[in-house]
């Protein structure tokens, strides 16, 4: 497949795998170019960014030279376009302008998705979606009063577009993926039916093609180019990870779901290195060494779990608290970030403590975190997993030992972030065993990073920042090359009197089964929440639902065989495998767990019912009731504890599925 230039009206049109990808004339120009004038602002990882545009030039003319497109305004040349093989540069000839707007064809009724991992909208038509990582924000819904309040005291309400991975990559249902090659602040904006815009922050853009027969292969090829994944370990997959933070009081905790009967294959304990008080919540202490204090003899601890089949997963992030051991150190070895105009460290306002930021654009400074902290601190003394946090707060103002601009390094970090904890797994001989997840991401985190989680929902139902929203992240992420995600079992962020409910709990662990990792959190203020164990019914309800996860166990080994052949993910959009139905394009609140389970929850609060759409033209099989539904939408009884399931009884694993109902009705 090669790019194909051809006369289009007074102008030209470039067409891949007889798709045409971009069309350019005197009445509707393919660029738009400018200079910039950006005003950027950070706190505690939100960010508002604006930008001041002048001196706009659109250049209608063109010409070909030398097999290069000439963009001519007033008869000159101000940008080119180079075709390779399989990818389009696009230059502006003078490099002050840093602005590039360029429109991509679509057709009528095109159904764009992409944009990394959205919380929101599976679909991105009729809407603009800035491609910068951050803090996805507390509410995201500016009609919300929760929203209102944070955005008046910290700009951290967040709207529809903001995520922790975004990713400027776009996919149409006419099975053509264009990608941006460049880690620049851009935007995916789709609200023109008439073409897809990427607006970018450079003088010069590369854009990726990629086309194919069908959806499956289209994600599988994004897939090879960003990172296939490794299949999860077992113990990863066959039971829940319980998450406690109370210290060792902790061990004590975790056998009470043991006796509950849940399947438990981990402990994961975020406050391993110590706790901080604060305004936001409890806090964790940010110096990755493990507090004697709160865990004495953790390594004698971690080994008698592993003696019962139970793993110890920890916490790190690649940022160091100014009061701790490590600060110290990494300053006097120069693997902190600097400041601009001077060789003070860089300091980060986390929300009342301060933190210096690790350059890892600096070899030695990648190297030094993962031995030092990772590798001796985590792996060497028994820890099989953690959670490797944050990410997204490069700041655009600091000064990098390898030269890069901070506002290009900046959605690169998590890429950075990923590729030191994956090195230390390989230092330690552990890759495919030990495991970290990560809520950051950019182009290319999933060739390092095992696992992803959805970040820090509020624990709500809400639409744009509850549990619904994690289905949505998985769907999208799962497009662009990640094939395993899961969440925060309960939600995570409680502020301003919002606190979990018991149906919250249930209705969360039914999802949370249904992913290929199930862990629960206690959230950010755990004493004024619900937990798992607050209540003998919510113990038993974590309990039956960490059972079902356990015995979907061999499937979600199959699916896990399939991503690392194919890439494709374990949750995906119905469209992935009927992509002739275009009405399942923008479905988003029900997914195919594998090409065999349909998984439909109930994320509306009060619900007892809800619409499902049962795919193809073969019949699913109801799990709880056993009774066969034909294809189309139905209306189905949904009590809690007996989510919508179906499968599909033709499958290899359908006496696998037969049997949850055992389970569930225990």
């Amino acid at each position: 497949m090669r790019v194909q230039f051809s006369p289009f009206r007074d102008g030209f049109q470039l067409d891949f795998a007889g798709r045409t990808v971009l069309r350019h004339d005197s009445q509707c120009p393919a660029l738009v170019i400018a200079r910039g004038k950006p005003s950027v602002a950070m706190y505690r990882g939100n960010f508002r960014i604006e930008d001041e545009p002048s001196d706009r030039i659109v250049p209608t003319g063109w010409r070909v030279e030398d097999d290069v497109i000439l963009l001519l305004h007033n008869d000159a040349p101000v940008a080119r376009i180079d075709l390779d093989p399989a990818a389009l540069t696009i230059h502006a000839l003078d490099p002050a302008f840093d602005r590039l707007c360029v429109h991509f064809h679509a057709e009528p009724g095109e159904t764009v998705w992409g944009g990394g991992e959205q919380m929101s909208y599976l679909a991105l038509n009729g809407r603009r979606f800035p491609m910068w990582t951050s803090e996805p924000g507390v509410g995201r819904d500016k009609t919300t009063e929760l929203t209102r309040i944070m955005d008046e005291t910290g700009m951290a309400g967040g709207d529809y577009w903001n995520t922790n991975y975004p990713q400027p990559t776009l996919l149409t249902s006419r099975w053509l993926a264009i990608h941006l090659d460049a880690s620049v602040y851009s935007v995916i904006d789709a609200s023109d039916p008439a073409h897809s815009t990427f607006e970018v922050w450079a003088d010069q853009a590369r854009f990726e093609l990629f086309a194919a027969d069908g959806p499956q292969d289209l994600v599988g090829q994004l897939s090879l180019r960003f990172g296939r994944p490794r299949a999860l370990p077992d113990w990863a997959i066959g039971g829940a990870i319980v998450g406690l933070k109370q210290g060792e009081k902790s061990f004590e905790r975790l056998e009470a779901f043991i006796d509950a009967g849940a399947a438990v294959s981990g402990l994961w304990c975020e406050d391993w290195a110590g706790i901080r008080e604060t305004s936001f919540g409890r806090r964790l202490f940010w110096d990755w060494q493990r507090s004697e204090k709160r865990y004495p003899d953790l390594p004698a601890r971690i080994k008698a779990l592993n003696a019962r089949g139970i793993r110890f997963l920890a916490y790190a992030n690649p940022y160091l608290a100014v009061d701790g051991a490590l600060y110290q150190e990494a300053l006097s070895r120069g693997h902190l970030c600097r400041k601009l105009d001077s060789d003070e460290p860089y300091l980060v306002d986390f929300g009342e403590f301060d933190c210096g930021v690790l350059d890892f654009t600096r070899e030695e400074s990648c190297a030094w975190f993962a031995e030092r902290i990772l590798c001796r601190e985590m792996l060497d003394i028994g820890i099989d997993g953690w959670m490797a946090d944050f990410g997204e707060y490069l700041p655009t103002d600091v000064r990098l030992a390898g030269g890069m601009d901070a506002m290009e390094a900046h959605n690169l970090w998590p890429v950075l972030w990923a590729q030191v904890n994956d090195r230390a797994l390989a230092m330690r001989g552990r890759q495919g065993d030990a495991v970290f997840f990560m809520r950051a991401g950019f182009s290319g985190v999933s060739g390092h990073c095992p696992l992803l989680w959805a970040g820090d929902q509020s624990v709500d139902f809400t639409r744009h920042d509850g549990i619904g929203t994690v289905i949505t992240a998985a769907l999208s992420a799962g497009l662009v090359g990640n094939a395993y995600s899961h969440s925060d079992c309960g939600g995570y962020t409680s502020l301003h009197g919002n606190i979990r409910s018991v149906e919250l709990m249930q209705r969360w662990c039914e999802l949370a089964a249904f992913a290929p990792v199930m862990r629960s959190h206690e959230g950010n203020r755990p004493d004024d929440n619900l937990q798992y164990d607050s209540t003998p019914d919510l113990l038993a309800n974590f309990a039956m639902w960490s059972r079902v996860h356990a015995h979907l166990a061999p499937y979600v080994r199959h699916l896990c065989d399939e991503a690392v052949a194919t890439g494709l993910p374990a949750q995906r959009p119905l469209f992935l495998h009927y992509p002739q139905d275009s009405s399942l394009f923008a479905l988003q609140d029900q997914f195919l767990y594998g090409p065999d389970l349909l998984v439909a929850p109930v994320v509306e609060e009060g619900a007892t019912h809800r619409r499902v759409t049962l795919p193809g033209d073969h019949m699913w099989r109801h799990v709880w009731s056993g009774v066969d539904y034909a294809p189309g939408t139905h209306d189905i009884a949904a009590p809690i504890g007996h989510p919508p399931v179906f499968y599909r009884t033709e499958s290899a694993f359908a006496d696998l599925f037969a049997q949850m109902g055992r389970i569930v009705t225990q």
